[in-house]
């Protein structure tokens, strides 16, 4: 079964055999890898399209440079990324250098995390929360284990 993801890096749609996500698959126009180990800066063009078309989840924490608790949970945010590679994708969108994505995606503070799957938001949380505790939110959100595998 091949699964549906944007590009992360420029907007790409890709397809990818379910088997390979943990293989770091890479996008056929770009070159960058589909499910990177770090979290990516999107613009709000790129998480538009991946919102919609992405089979597989993407954790997108909502951030400003100015905003303290932003800046704390940037390195739990890293290694969650770590610990979920190939069952979600996570991303970061500057709400400063994108101020329409307040609007767009109800934004009432950050740091915010919202995940996507499907087209759809499938869940949110706001503050600041350590790299398992967003592990285990992601699984309940999306009803993945951590190895990829529907609970």
């Amino acid at each position: 079964m091949s699964l549906k993801l944007a590009c992360l890096a420029c907007g790409q749609g890709n397809k990818v055999p379910e088997g390979r996500l943990r293989a770091s698959p890479k996008c056929g126009k770009c070159g960058a890898m589909l499910v990177p180990r770090a979290p990516i800066d999107v613009s709000l063009d790129v998480l538009q399209k991946a919102e919609r078309i992405d089979d597989v989840p993407l954790i997108v924490d909502f951030w400003a440079a100015w905003c303290g608790p932003c800046r704390m949970m940037a390195p739990e945010f890293a290694k969650a990324a770590q610990a979920l590679k190939g069952s979600a994708r996570l991303a970061k969108l500057d709400t400063e250098a994108f101020p329409t994505a307040g609007a767009r995606y109800g934004i009432r503070g950050i740091p915010l995390l919202i995940a996507f799957q499907g087209g759809k938001e499938i869940g949110r949380r706001t503050g600041v929360i350590s790299a398992s505790d967003i592990a285990d939110w992601v699984g309940t959100s999306t009803g993945t284990t951590l190895d990829g595998h529907a609970q």
